[in-house]
């Protein structure tokens, strides 16, 4: 017996307007051709589907049975449908993250609040646990978005510019590096640098200035979180190069100082990597439109 779908809302139709005419209607056919659709379904059957000598039309014991299960499938072909809708017109779909900037945090959760609210039937995740494998998940379709600040040239994906931002020098008050207005690779040879727990080739301080100068500090100190690398500094026990982002809390705050990273302009800029056929979605277009506008806020404090 080959059962399809239109089979199923045939026998729907027919119980719920009680009669082949009205079921033609609500199934947008004609009658005659409704009673063949019919017809050769009992056919395939082998039964009579309809009791026809009752008015209005009923089903038989072997209808009764294929509705019930008509009653259990269409309702979750309908739900899909809905759902596959929503994708198309971007309602809906999944927006799992992945990030090679543990500071990122500190602008991601304004934009992810503001974005909860426009777009609450996208799923939201932020994947930590694949950081540093980030861009090869994004090409097995692991994650959806890398926040990155080392684009690199990928098959199929986009790295989307998000904003520019200043690696920035923050050390104690009491520190002697205060005294100097800008900071070289060669102030770091006395000093205990406090970074993040992450390789030296995803760290703004020796890709751009440490490592191309062929300087090593006194010692380097790993730490996970931003406010213990700031509580660390601020007791004078070494000195940490951050976002500016990040720092806008500390401007002003007496226990400490902020310069900038020389000489000249050290700049860089943080990219979301996103597959191409998913960089047009109308939610990925306003996750990144947040995402160009929310760290400017927290830059100018």
């Amino acid at each position: 017996m080959h059962l399809e779908l239109r089979h199923l809302r045939t026998i729907r139709a027919i119980q719920q307007a009680g009669g082949l005419a009205r079921a033609a209607d609500m199934l947008n056919m004609t009658q005659s051709a409704l009673s063949h659709q019919v017809k050769g379904l009992e056919d395939q059957a082998g039964i009579e589907l309809f009791a026809r000598r009752s008015k209005p039309l009923k089903l038989s014991a072997a209808g009764q049975r294929m509705l019930r299960l008509a009653e259990r499938i269409l309702p979750e072909i309908d739900a899909l449908e809905d759902e596959f809708r929503a994708l198309r017109s971007g309602k809906t779909g999944r927006l799992h993250i992945a990030i090679e900037c543990h500071a990122c945090f500190d602008w991601l959760f304004p934009v992810l609040e503001q974005f909860r609210h426009a777009w609450p039937e996208v799923d939201v995740d932020i994947r930590a646990g694949l950081a540093f494998e980030a861009l090869p998940a994004l090409m097995r379709e692991e994650v959806d978005l890398v926040i990155s600040s080392d684009p690199v040239r990928l098959e199929g994906v986009i790295f989307n510019p998000l904003f520019d931002y200043q690696p920035t020098f923050v050390a104690a008050a009491s520190n002697p590096l205060a005294a100097k207005p800008m900071i070289e690779a060669e102030d770091f040879r006395e000093q205990m640098l406090i970074t993040y727990p992450v390789a030296r080739d995803k760290l703004d301080v020796f890709t751009e200035l440490l490592t191309p100068a062929k300087v090593e500090p006194r010692g380097q100190r790993q730490v996970e979180l931003t406010a213990v690398i700031l509580m660390l500094v601020a007791a004078n026990r070494g000195v940490s190069v951050l976002p500016d982002w990040v720092l806008r809390g500390v401007r002003g705050n007496a226990d400490y100082i902020t310069r900038p990273l020389g000489p000249g302009v050290i700049s860089r800029r943080l990219y979301a990597a996103t597959r191409e056929e998913d960089a047009t979605k109308p939610f990925m277009a306003h996750f990144l439109k947040l995402g160009r506008s929310e760290p400017v806020k927290l830059q100018r404090g």
